[in-house]
């Protein structure tokens, strides 16, 4: 009977994040489109006829894997920030708190409308990308693994933003002082070899680096960095945070007052 009850509870709840998701199309899935088209004109085709191939590959089918990557990266995590923030701000998150689902329940719920949306997002630039290049995929379930993993990992990231959250002001600064950054020094645009060699090993640090070495790996076959690095990080990561933001949940965490 609980097993049911709580399956009916995860059911509903990852059907209106998702839902809230698909009610607002024009906001989450046309901006990531409009980017990357921007990205494609200006860095490909301006900058990548003066660079020119990389690894060998041309500079436009280098990059794709990187610009999938930063968009399901950032679709993720806005998705649940804002739906958490927004639940503890008209204080819907207290009526899902008294029910008898467990917090896991709620937690993968949350999570589940992150995924969705960073796949979505991450799929729809992927076929885009056709209209540029001839888009490969040199191990498909490799990608799609890295997507998975990456999509929840940046879902809880977010989570844990919009539980500390406290005004719609707070909802920019992680995004705008560590996620772009992160993104566009994780090797989107560029090779690690190019760098110098303090930002060669300073790269390392970067989780986002990571992410997005092994999504290429999955597309062209080409990494900075090994594939067992690249899944101990991710897969290390997604467990703590998990546990961080299931225990800030049941301890009330910027939610009780």
């Amino acid at each position: 009977m609980h097993r049911r009850a709580n399956w009916i509870g995860f059911l509903s709840l990852s059907r209106h994040e998702i839902v809230r998701c698909l009610r607002i199309w024009p906001q989450t899935l046309l901006p990531p489109l409009a980017t990357t088209v921007l990205y494609y004109v200006i860095f490909g085709n301006v900058m990548g006829a003066r660079i020119g191939n990389m690894h060998g590959f041309t500079y436009l089918e280098f990059i794709m894997p990187g610009l999938v990557m930063m968009n399901i990266i950032d679709s993720s995590y806005s998705n649940v920030m804002s739906s958490f923030f927004m639940a503890k701000f008209f204080r819907s998150i207290e009526e899902l708190l008294i029910t008898p689902m467990p917090n896991y329940i709620i937690l993968l719920g949350f999570m589940v409308g992150g995924m969705f949306r960073g796949l979505i997002v991450g799929a729809l630039v992927a076929l885009m990308s056709l209209i540029f290049i001839k888009v490969t995929v040199y191990n498909f379930g490799l990608m799609i693994l890295m997507a998975l993993l990456t999509s929840s990992f940046l879902s809880l990231i977010g989570f844990i933003n919009g539980v500390f959250a406290r005004k719609f002001d707070d909802l920019s600064i992680v995004p705008m002082f560590v996620l772009i950054p992160l993104s566009f020094f994780g090797g989107v645009f560029y090779s690690v070899q190019l760098l110098p060699p303090f930002w060669q090993t300073a790269i390392y640090a970067n989780p986002i680096f990571y992410m997005i070495s092994g999504f290429r790996y999955a597309m062209l076959g080409i990494a900075d960095v090994s594939l067992q690095a690249v899944l101990l990080m991710l897969g290390g990561g997604v467990a703590v945070m998990y546990c961080l933001c299931l225990w800030m949940l049941r301890r009330g965490v910027g939610i009780k007052t």
